[in-house]
């Protein structure tokens, strides 16, 4: 394993790919176009793949979803992503659609608080979120240790999941309860994560000194504005389960110390970041998802948990999540 925490990444670029576009690694050569075309075309069916999961497990027809909400770092394109992934997953002419562009790592977080909105606010609605990252736009030379770090780092990867209010059961099984969701922009940090889109790529900047402790310095404000509504601000944080966005080890470990967690409070993260890299807004998905099997397989009791999503600004996504399942799970 390498300092990043990872042991492997998916791409879709491949080798023979990177061959036939030596401009991606020429920073003196424009290569943007042939970057976002390449993504046109694999971000949608990525996205379809993820979605089209997350359906078959939902249980309803394609056509019961009234919204769709995507996310990538990698397209700048109208009709985008949204349009093609519809037409790939048969949804109606009458889906509401929205897309979101460079949020960085905290677009997952954004789109699932969206989502929330938008099926609490609209009676009956059923929210597709899909979230998909291609690296193509930022893969380029080993021209200096960040650029290196970064695609040490970095991988591709797509996530879906089906919000909606009011449950339909037997036939809809909710995996979390999303109970309260808010944002934070931490002032005076607008240079630590960066991000544009240049004719050489996707470019920006980490500032990987500041990233961690602002994290660690910031989080306990932000869970206990959280909280506190909600009569769950008790400082306990190891009664609580936890869905952070794996950034880096760098950043679980600040947070882990200054909540003072347990050792396997963060495996979900660590284990998602082992095994695919920083999947940028994709990510929180994937922790989603294996939180749930830990719960399911291993036992975990914690009835409320909390989700932490982190991006440019600094940005710092927090969301209450409840186990719906949790008296159940316990008997059993």
């Amino acid at each position: 394993m390498s300092a990043s925490g990872s042991e492997k990444r998916f791409f879709h670029h491949t080798e023979e790919m990177i061959n036939a576009h030596p401009e991606f690694l020429d920073r003196a050569t424009p290569s943007l176009d042939a970057r976002l075309e390449i993504a046109a075309a694999a971000v949608p069916e990525l996205a379809a793949t993820a979605a089209a999961r997350a359906i078959a497990q939902w249980g309803r027809p394609a056509t019961d979803i009234t919204h769709l909400v995507v996310t990538t770092n990698a397209g700048a394109h109208a009709p985008g992503a949204d349009v093609r992934l519809a037409a790939l997953l048969g949804l109606r002419p009458t889906v509401r659609r929205t897309m979101i562009h460079l949020n960085g790592c905290s677009a997952g977080a954004a789109a699932l608080r969206l989502a929330k909105d938008l099926a609490e606010n609209s009676r009956g609605a059923r929210v597709l979120v899909a979230c998909v990252e291609l690296t193509v736009l930022t893969f380029r030379g080993p021209d200096c240790p960040h650029t290196v770090n970064c695609q040490a780092l970095f991988g591709d990867g797509a996530g879906a999941v089906i919000v909606g209010a009011e449950a339909v059961r037997p036939v809809e099984q909710p995996m979390f309860e999303m109970v309260s969701a808010s944002q934070t922009l931490i002032p005076g940090t607008e240079h630590v994560i960066t991000m544009q889109l240049t004719e050489h790529g996707l470019d920006g900047n980490i500032d990987a000194k500041e990233l961690a402790p602002l994290a660690a310095n910031n989080v306990k404000k932000c869970l206990s504005d959280a909280l506190t509504p909600l009569g769950l601000d008790r400082g306990e944080w190891n009664d609580l389960f936890w869905a952070v966005h794996p950034g880096s080890p760098l950043i679980l470990d600040h947070i882990e110390s200054a909540l003072q967690l347990k050792p396997g409070k963060l495996a979900a993260s660590r284990r998602v970041l082992r095994e695919y890299g920083n999947m940028l807004g994709s990510t929180l998905i994937f922790v989603l998802d294996e939180q749930r099997r830990r719960m399911e397989e291993e036992g975990d009791g914690a009835e409320w948990g909390v989700m932490l999503g982190f991006g440019p600004g600094f940005t710092i996504e927090t969301m209450v999540l409840h186990a719906p399942d949790h008296d159940s799970r316990k008997k059993n």
